[in-house]
């Protein structure tokens, strides 16, 4: 494990660092602007602009890696990023700061992709959960000591993004130096998105929620702190406390996800998440201590919706379509992303800070509503489900590439990209009733104990 993990040691510093950044500057937004009395409005949008980023600059960020190799697209994104950062230093005008985050975030993603691409490309199939783990170990870390590092900065001037900025440079330093051989590249294909969301289209509706409630989360969660009077040093705590929860609840959510019904534990995660919100309607005062419990208690429940969802997702996609199954996954994730920010912004404008846990209500409210083991009929159960957790780093943080990390996923027989056939859709022929299976639109399978059942 020491070996695996060694050998890969230029890129996990890289990821560190990049991350650090990233999880400081999408917190300093929030309390720098509700100090200058910007609308909470702007600061999701803000925080929408990123994630859109992230999501629609894959495709550009592959291109230039296929043009140019790992090394210098890195190079040239990291560059892209740290004048997107101090430019915000000498521009108030919100409009070109909108612009400057949809801009760094489709250099953040090309970063990622090249960095997740060279993993996969160089980890072998044996070593690949191991690697995985550790990636996403980083990556949250990296998040956590963002929060941490912002309470070194008692004054919310421009010297934060300074920091920013020079943790962008130096996540270039590693990959420079880096002594290991470029990967290999590879084209990119069209992935047939409406397979995916046939056959699976409960787990697209918790990533979606989920990514609602995520995005939401790093754009105005700092700001319901500013609002509830916390000083910025206690909304730092406050934001790392919920990341680090989130990052320790992944085994033992994983363990429960491997031997109970999945969907029941999505929903009793979106019944915890609506019933924990009611206290923070702004009932009554709450002492820093108990904004803390809540907000690790909040990081337990919103940071392993992802990979539950993706998990029972995984259940019903046949192995060798797995890498598009997550690459689409991400996509419907980064869009609730961009979504949540933006209601909530509004919400808080127009009613109150209170409305940020008043929407966190009602997407865990939606979810029990639309995720019901009634609906799931099993029919297209993979032939390996119940498919194994696996702990997923904050997924709005990274690129889709990560996906080829998944443990689950074979990439040497994996077949996303071929054309999908009529025989895809229709499903299997039921051999001891001689009928076709249900149609995929009401097929995911709903736990591990179905498959015990006679």
């Amino acid at each position: 494990m020491i070996g695996a993990i060694g050998a890969f040691f230029s890129l996990y510093l890289a990821t560190l660092m990049l991350l650090m950044g990233s999880g400081l500057f999408n917190t300093f937004i929030g309390l720098r602007l509700s100090e200058l009395g910007i609308s909470e409005i702007w600061i999701g949008g803000l925080i929408a602009a990123y994630y859109l980023g992230l999501v629609f600059g894959a495709r550009v960020g592959h291109r230039l890696i296929m043009g140019v190799g790992h090394i210098r697209a890195y190079a040239a994104s990291a560059a892209v990023v740290t004048v997107c950062v101090l430019v915000q230093i000498m521009v108030d005008s919100m409009w070109v700061w909108v612009a400057l985050r949809f801009v760094a975030g489709a250099g953040m993603v090309t970063q990622f992709m090249g960095i997740e691409s060279w993993l996969n490309e160089q980890t072998e199939n044996n070593k690949r959960g191991t690697v995985f783990a550790f990636y996403m170990l980083v990556s949250s870390l990296g998040t956590v000591l963002g929060q941490l590092v912002l309470t070194l900065f008692p004054s919310m001037d421009y010297q934060p993004l300074v920091f920013v900025a020079i943790c962008s440079v130096m996540s270039l330093i590693p990959i420079a130096l880096t002594g290991r051989m470029h990967p290999a590249l590879q084209v990119p294909a069209p992935i047939n998105a409406r397979y995916y969301v046939e056959r699976v289209p409960l787990s697209m509706t918790v990533l979606f929620v989920a990514g609602m409630i995520t995005g939401a989360f790093y754009g105005l969660a700092p700001v319901y702190g500013i609002r509830v009077n916390l000083s910025s040093e206690q909304v730092a705590v406050f934001v790392a406390s919920s990341v680090a929860a989130g990052v320790l609840a992944q085994w033992p959510v994983g363990w429960l996800a491997d031997r109970f019904d999945r969907v029941n534990m999505i929903r009793i995660n979106a019944v915890l998440i609506a019933l924990f919100a009611i206290p923070l309607w702004g009932w009554f005062d709450v002492t820093f201590a108990m904004l803390l419990v809540f907000s690790a208690v909040f990081g337990v429940l919103q940071f392993t919706l992802y990979p539950l969802g993706a998990a029972f997702a995984n259940d019903n996609i046949d192995p060798e379509r797995r890498v598009g199954l997550s690459a689409i996954l991400y996509m419907v994730y980064g869009l609730g992303a961009c979504l949540g920010p933006l209601a909530v912004g509004t919400l808080m404008n127009q009613f109150g800070s209170q409305f940020y846990y008043i929407f966190v209500a009602a997407c865990g409210g939606s979810l029990v509503l639309l995720v019901r083991p009634q609906k799931v009929s099993g029919d297209h159960l993979s032939v390996d489900a119940p498919t194994e957790f696996v702990p997923m780093p904050d997924s709005l943080q990274v690129s889709a590439a990560s996906s080829s990390l998944d443990p689950r996923i074979d990439i040497s027989s994996d077949i996303s990209h071929d054309p999908i056939t009529d025989e895809d859709y229709l499903g299997d022929i039921d051999i001891e009733g001689g009928t076709e299976a249900a149609p995929p639109s009401s097929v995911e399978q709903n736990s591990a104990s179905e498959l015990n059942k006679p």
